[in-house]
């Protein structure tokens, strides 16, 4: 399997000056690509605005990695924007800008041609150097990792002290169990890394309980409720790190605003005392995100080593960031970072993952029998069936429930409770959405809640669409 092996550097001031060298060469490299290439489509509009026909018009410049190799190669030696420094930086550098650049139009490309599936993607823009992210991969040259565990070699960077010890990576590749492909350098939360990316033989490491399945659901006054099929119900508590350094926060925040920050418009420079300050507060930013990622991390892998079967909700984070009362604490806990390490973290140990479907009533669903709820405000925190009377708390009911999925599964009966429950019917459809109850704001006419539309019309209106016509750029 093909997995990353991370650790931060400690770069003197030589080697950082290097590091950002080669960043910034990769995306002067990606801004080359964009303008090379947009350069004939807005030549073949102005010539179409002059009356030519399509024999007459510009060729089409190719996007795709050999091609804006070659003619990079062509021109960075006569180009006043490359030819004075361009020996400088290893030619991995500027690789790593023209396979952003093809991949960026193959994905506009895609996106516009109903290819690629997701929200559409917009016309390669050039990065402007105060917002790029620091990054550069390498794929060739002399790419290691020392023998006193302590050091990393990369092309033209030379040997790099890391901040932490490489023992595990080097452990295996001494054994001849793993094998370097690339190494990514990257500047993030105010410090340099490298990620290894290692072609390992890993083995299947057997989970406590195979055939025990784990019904997860994810919340913000409980970070996740674990129900199994045996009954075991527990309790995850919210961490809530962001919370705990919003004082401090608060403190470093006004200390920015009093210094002399900077202005674009006015063309004024920020002054050494806010650079200062506002290091100081993304410092607290960087402690919180480490915090959260440590601990996100083992409980992802203290649940995978002892289930074998796992169930999770395929949550809409980007509609519950909408929230602007809960937007805070949903991007606190890091939802979307649970299911993704809770899936691949399984396919390490061969290990199934059930995601049940985002409009599966869990929360309204009894456990007992099966009833569903036509409604179950988010205040309401105590779940009570109106047909067998249980009570439970809302967060253990939802859990059980997905918990339960994994027979429904295995059996394709789809029944949420006990497999000997009769199904009971879904009132007003329930397990899609609830009726909205007041007019819409644009139309003044009622709909169905938060605008859905109805089976059929969903499914002519929010597949994926393809379209007949050839690709029009503009």
């Amino acid at each position: 399997m093909v997995q990353a092996y991370k650790f931060a550097l400690d770069p003197n001031t030589a080697q950082e000056r290097a590091l950002r060298s080669h960043c910034g060469a990769a995306r002067a490299a990606y801004n080359w690509a964009v303008s090379w290439v947009t350069a004939s489509w807005w030549q073949r509009k102005a010539e179409a605005s002059y009356g030519l026909g399509e024999e007459g018009l510009t060729s089409w410049r190719p996007w795709s990695l050999p091609a804006l190799r070659r003619e990079f190669n062509r021109v960075k030696i006569t180009d006043p924007r490359f030819a004075d420094w361009w020996e400088e930086n290893s030619k991995e550098a500027y690789n790593t800008g023209l396979a952003n650049a093809a991949a960026a139009f193959d994905n506009y490309a895609n996106s516009k041609q109903g290819k690629r599936k997701g929200p559409k993607v917009g016309v390669p823009r050039r990065k402007v150097k105060r917002k790029a992210r620091l990054a550069c991969r390498f794929t060739t040259g002399t790419i290691r990792v020392e023998l006193d565990g302590r050091h990393a070699t990369l092309p033209r960077l030379g040997t790099i002290r890391t901040h932490e010890p490489t023992v595990k990576l080097l452990a295996r590749l001494q054994d001849g169990t793993a094998r370097i492909l690339s190494a990514t350098i990257r500047h993030e939360r105010g410090r340099w890394f490298v990620s290894f990316q290692v072609e390992a033989a890993r083995e299947i490491t057997p989970v406590a309980r195979p055939d025990g399945a784990v019904g997860i659901d994810l919340g913000i006054k409980h970070l996740a409720v674990l129900a199994d099929r045996t009954g075991e119900i527990r309790y995850e508590p919210n961490p809530q790190h962001l919370d705990g350094s919003l004082k401090l926060l608060r403190f470093h925040s006004r200390r920015v605003s009093r210094r002399q920050g900077p202005d674009r418009n006015k063309g004024i420079q920020p002054s050494k005392r806010w650079i200062k300050a506002n290091t100081e507060r993304n410092k607290v930013h960087h402690r919180v995100a480490n915090l959260r990622t440590d601990a996100l991390h083992k409980l992802t892998t203290r649940i995978r080593a002892e289930y074998g079967t796992v169930v999770v909700e395929d949550l809409s984070v980007a509609g519950m960031l909408k929230n602007s009362r809960l937007a805070r604490k949903v991007a606190d806990a890091g939802f979307g970072e649970i299911r993704r390490q809770l899936t691949y973290k399984g396919q390490r140990n061969a290990c199934r993952t059930i995601v049940a479907d985002r409009w599966y009533p869990s929360s309204k669903t009894c456990s007992a029998c099966g009833a569903v709820k036509a409604k179950l405000p988010l205040h309401v925190r105590v779940f009570t069936c109106d047909v067998c009377g249980l009570v439970m708390d809302r967060d253990e009911n939802a859990a059980r429930n997905l918990a339960a999925l994994t027979a429904a599964v295995t059996t394709g009966t789809g029944v949420a409770g006990d497999q000997d429950t009769p199904c009971v019917s879904k009132p007003r459809g329930a397990d899609r959405k609830t009726r909205r109850q007041r007019p819409d704001r644009n139309t003044g006419r009622g709909g169905r809640a938060g605008g859905a539309t109805l089976p059929h019309q969903r499914q002519t209106e929010a597949r994926d669409r393809r379209q007949a016509e050839a690709l029009v750029l503009w």
